[in-house]
């Protein structure tokens, strides 16, 4: 069985994935760090040269390739996986997909002591950083929401 992990940044997709996978017994694959290991750049350095329309594209390609190369699984995406190019139904189509849902003030707190290792908020002060995963979350919720289950 194929498992997708998903969800927003800092939520706990990589450490529960982990733990279900040594649980199960299966493969763990981390979607962003194949990435940056398939493509030999770090996520920053692709979105730098490729923006990020050439970022998704990439994701989507790994996304696929990672489905048919093995056979179980469990994978945690990046937040933005779902949201793009029809991946949520793909993912669905190809397996359990299950969406992390951490409270926003968790991620925050999470955001804010690791916001070195995250560009997307690591200019922003704290505040900041609460209004925009505020936003943010919102747009990406009716994706997350199409996983097939639940979990907090």
């Amino acid at each position: 069985m194929k498992y997708f992990l998903v969800g927003y940044m800092a939520c706990g997709k990589t450490r529960r994935g982990r733990e279900m996978a040594a649980e199960l017994g299966i493969r763990f694959v981390d979607l962003d760090a194949y990435i940056v290991d398939r493509e030999r750049r770090s996520i920053p350095e692709i979105f730098a040269a490729a923006g990020e329309a050439g970022f998704r594209k990439l994701e989507t390609r790994y996304l696929q390739e990672v489905c048919e190369l093995y056979g179980d699984f469990v994978m945690s995406t990046g937040g933005g996986a779902p949201c793009f190019n029809n991946n949520m139904q793909y993912m669905n189509a190809q397996g359990h997909t299950i969406f992390i849902n951490t409270p926003v003030d968790t991620i925050v707190e999470r955001l804010i002591r690791g916001k070195q290792k995250r560009p997307i908020v690591s200019k922003l002060n704290d505040d900041e950083i609460y209004d925009f995963v505020c936003r943010h979350l919102e747009e990406r919720l009716p994706y997350y929401k199409q996983a097939k289950e639940e979990v907090k």
